[in-house]
């Protein structure tokens, strides 16, 4: 029972402290600091992340106006404004970059039971990027055009849960394609990405390591064809082939046989051309990979649109990636806390409760799920039953 204690105590639970400490011990991240260690970082920035606050004077009002409950949270009293954007710029990032790394390897073994995408038992990861516009006179240091500046966040979206299993955060210069050489591949494995990540020697480091990727074929690829495999074109699958590249440096690049699906969507009406290593799925199926790579996108959208990583508390670059991490955090930690509790109630659900009840002394099972909140104790005799309809 968590009698006492706010909802965000109860989600602060769910929190590694005793490895947070021993990542904080070897970054050094408290060396020399007296007041807004890196764990109370942590909590004020999870706590602006899960009531959605705008600015250091949004977060300083409203925990100074909360003042007499900062003991539940974890923090002795209400950070200045000037306090938290001195410990944003000075606390390393890669402190809060390694919780989140924690936390997701936590996340992702208890969404490991969840059913796999189109019944297929290998893991399948979707790859790709977004892009947050940032102001090139405040953020030299993320050049992306010659009038803006941006970030990119590269995600390897794990479909099983919709847990990002490795995340890049880069300036917003650096192609897509380039990710792929930081990219943990794990054998037998299937990663679906867009054409953008199409560079024939990268794919064939992740065939030789024994994954299978599946992309769509840039306009113009140069190939032969070997074998034809039959199809019935009423599901939509024209040409099911086994292609040689034909250019020289790709053809030295990628030396094995490549899988070229052409297939028309009767959505959309439009023919996409596939690429892939594997010769065992039907087309039909990776047709459907590759279409399951939109969940990805729905990934950017939901961060976009319920966590504060679009407008940033500080302008360096040590300020943004600590608040991208930290926001990475608390997503993941809020998908522990919804698996562990066996809650049926959604992330936005989860996110739109608790932005204005993290106070509020409940069970976190009564506040999300009210059919579980313990019977009202009875009328006395001597009392009206007002409001009781």
């Amino acid at each position: 029972m968590n009698v006492g204690k706010t909802l965000f105590a109860q989600v602060m639970e769910f929190v590694p402290w005793k490895t947070f400490g021993r990542i904080i011990a070897r970054h050094k991240g408290d060396a020399g600091v007296r007041t807004l260690g890196c764990a109370d970082v942590f909590r004020v920035m999870a706590f602006a992340q899960l009531t959605w606050r705008e600015s250091l004077r949004d977060i300083e009002v409203c925990l100074t106006a909360n003042q007499a409950k900062l003991f539940h949270m974890g923090l002795q009293a209400p950070p200045a404004r000037s306090t938290l954007a001195d410990a944003l710029n000075l606390r390393d990032w890669r402190i809060y970059h390694a919780l989140a790394q924690r936390l997701i390897v936590r996340a992702r073994a208890l969404y490991a039971h969840e059913p796999s995408v189109l019944e297929i038992e290998a893991s399948v990861y979707a790859l790709d990027s977004t892009t947050i516009d940032l102001c090139l006179s405040l953020f030299d240091w993320a050049p992306f055009r010659s009038t803006k500046a941006a970030i990119k966040l590269h995600t390897l979206l794990d479909l099983r849960g919709a847990i990002p299993a490795f995340i890049h955060v880069s300036a917003g210069q650096l192609h897509d394609v380039n990710v792929l050489d930081l990219l943990p591949v794990e054998a037998g494995s299937f990663y679906v990405m867009d054409r953008g990540y199409v560079d024939f020697e990268r794919l064939y480091a992740i065939h030789q390591a024994g994954a299978f990727f599946v992309t769509r074929a840039k306009k113009g690829m140069d190939a032969r064809r070997v074998y034809s495999a039959p199809t019935d074109r009423c599901d939509g699958v024209i040409c099911d082939q086994r292609v040689m590249l034909n250019g020289f440096y790709s053809a030295q690049n990628y030396p094995e046989h490549l899988r070229r699906i052409r297939f028309k969507d009767p959505e959309s009406g439009k023919t996409l051309v596939f690429l892939t290593n594997n010769t065992r799925l039907p087309a039909l199926t990776i047709a459907a990979l590759y279409k399951s790579r939109w969940q990805v996108e729905l990934f950017f959208k939901w961060i976009k649109q319920h966590l504060r990583i679009k407008r940033f508390l500080g302008t360096s670059e040590n300020a943004v990636k600590t608040q991208i991490w930290c926001a990475v955090a608390t997503y993941v930690l809020i998908a522990i806390v919804k698996q562990e509790l066996h809650l049926e109630a959604s992330l936005y659900t989860c996110l739109q409760i608790w932005s204005v009840s993290v106070f509020e002394k409940t069970e976190i099972s009564c506040a999300l799920q009210p059919d579980r909140a313990p019977p009202a104790p009875p009328i006395a005799a001597n009392q009206l039953p007002l409001f009781d309809f």
